[in-house]
């Protein structure tokens, strides 16, 4: 399918507590006209407030508003395959996919789902994943869950919620301390789940055309008292890439390292080609596409972004180096 076809699905995910299903129900009760299927990781919970999704023995329920919820009781591919059966048959109809993950969720494998399974990965396109971040509790979460963590380093997006209950400086500490996790991610600030659609909707920050966001202030802070298993660090080159070279030291290094490795993303200069060469990876998979062609007199470089647990940099760096074209 061409990617204006395919269906977009939002990751949203968050710890404990949040505020994930406060920004779920407003989605589903605001008068957007797009009809939504929602499917719900939780495990021993409610999720989705009893207001608005009238309990059923079905796997699917229609809601007022036209969208759908879908309680996971499976494996995600089965759902997401289910649906498809239907939405084709006419059976159901939804235009766009939202994922809520259980608070202790890795979405690392959620991820991966669109990766892994072919007719899955050619069906839906995996847009974005949303973290939610409680300015309250975020600092404690961050120092005892690694769960905490990963959802920081996989966020494409990172929305702050219960900013009203915390001082000036500590939102600023907080914001910082995200920035050094995951520089690639905007941080927004979101009261009572009231965001606007266009910053939690058609994202595009899975795809590999979007542009690479990265904070530029993120190396001018390096000492900080936090250490954090997740961990980010930016490469930057004004040589191009030898690309047979490249491909096989990122592949030596994804086998040895992709389990540590949550997120990978770039934009490179590549020796002989007219066009920048974006990629991005997930744990140990990782693919790459032509973007736009480098315009006359334009300065070429490359910018890469790892995101991972106990990366060794320096070996990331000086891998990287010998890559470059002489």
């Amino acid at each position: 399918m061409n990617q204006q076809d395919m269906v977009p699905v939002t990751i949203l995910t968050g710890f404990l507590g949040s505020g994930k299903t406060t920004l779920l129900n407003r989605i589903l009760q605001e008068d957007h006209g797009h009809r939504i299927a929602v499917i719900e990781n939780e495990f021993g919970e409610i999720g989705v407030d009893n207001d608005i999704i009238e309990k059923s023995d079905e796997q699917i329920v229609e809601m007022n508003n036209g969208c759908i919820c879908c309680t996971v009781r499976g494996d995600l591919i089965r759902i997401l395959g289910d649906l498809k059966e239907k939405r084709d048959k006419g059976a159901l109809s939804f235009d766009r996919v939202v994922i809520e993950t259980t608070g202790m969720a890795d979405p690392g494998p959620v991820a991966q789902t669109f990766f892994t399974d072919e007719e899955i990965g050619g069906y839906y396109l995996l847009d974005s994943i949303l973290t939610l971040v409680d300015a309250k509790h975020a600092e404690k979460q961050l120092d005892e869950f690694h769960e905490a963590q990963e959802q920081v380093g996989f966020a494409d997006k990172v929305l702050m919620s219960k900013t009203d209950l915390v001082s000036e400086a500590d939102v600023g500490r907080l914001v910082e301390r995200i920035k050094r996790m995951n520089p690639r991610a905007p941080i927004k600030p979101v009261h009572f789940g009231n965001a606007p659609l266009d910053e939690v909707l058609d994202l595009r920050g899975f795809n590999l055309n979007a542009i690479l966001e990265i904070d530029p202030e993120f190396l001018t802070s390096i000492a900080h008292e936090h250490h954090d298993e997740v961990e980010s660090f930016v490469y930057r080159s004004e040589k191009p890439f030898d690309g047979d070279k490249l491909e096989q030291f990122l592949s030596g290094m994804i086998q040895v390292y992709g389990p540590d490795l949550l997120r990978y993303k770039g934009v490179l200069w590549m020796k002989g080609n007219a066009r920048r060469v974006v990629f991005q990876g997930v744990h140990m998979m990782m693919g790459g596409d032509l973007g736009k062609p480098w315009a006359k007199g334009e300065k070429k470089a490359s910018t890469l972004v790892f995101i991972g647990k106990k990366l060794p940099r320096d070996l990331f760096v000086a891998g990287l180096e010998e890559c470059l074209a002489g």
